[in-house]
Formats: structure tokens, C-alpha cells, sequence
């Protein structure tokens, strides 16, 4: 269910005033927060609950939320095919 456009999009303050202030990766567990275009040309190290994934941000990005540029699962595959032998008797 998406925010309601009465409260507007949620921007977390501490992360803003970390854009502001520094111009190397800015490291964030708010995987909610909404991308502003204050945020285009910046670097984001988005907490996926084991490790930080640098995201870049750019004008496309504007609008969605961080966390959806930060992967939390791995896939593997839909199971290996095992080659089988068939055994003469």
C-alpha cells in the first residue's frame, strides 16, 4: 500500500542533512526513504541486512525508494539438472 499523498513522501531528515554535509559513499539504513533530486549524483551505501550496496543515484531514480536498488536475497537457480547415467545390467 503506497503513502497517502495528504503526508507527502517520507525523506528521512538525518539522511538529508548527511547529503548536505558530505561528498564521499553516504551510509544508510533507510531503505525506505523516497529518492529526491537532491539526491541525483550522489552515492548511497544502502544496508541490505548483511552488507552495504553502493547505489548510485541518477535522474531515472527519482521517486522510487532506496531499497529497491539494494538486493536482500540471493538467487540461485531454479535447481540444478543432473545428468544421469543409466546403468547396464
Amino acid at each position: 500500500m503506497s503513502r497517502s499523498s495528504k503526508k507527502g513522501p517520507f525523506i528521512d531528515p538525518r539522511l538529508l542533512e548527511k547529503v548536505a554535509k558530505t561528498t564521499g559513499v553516504i551510509n544508510t539504513y533507510s531503505r525506505s526513504c523516497q529518492i529526491t533530486p537532491e539526491f541525483v549524483g550522489k552515492t548511497f551505501g544502502v544496508h541490505n541486512g548483511r552488507k552495504f550496496i553502493n547505489v548510485y543515484v541518477t535522474e531515472d531514480m527519482v521517486g522510487h525508494h532506496l531499497g529497491e536498488f539494494s538486493a536482500t536475497r540471493t538467487f540461485k537457480g531454479h535447481g540444478r539438472v543432473v545428468k544421469r547415467v543409466l546403468e547396464k545390467t
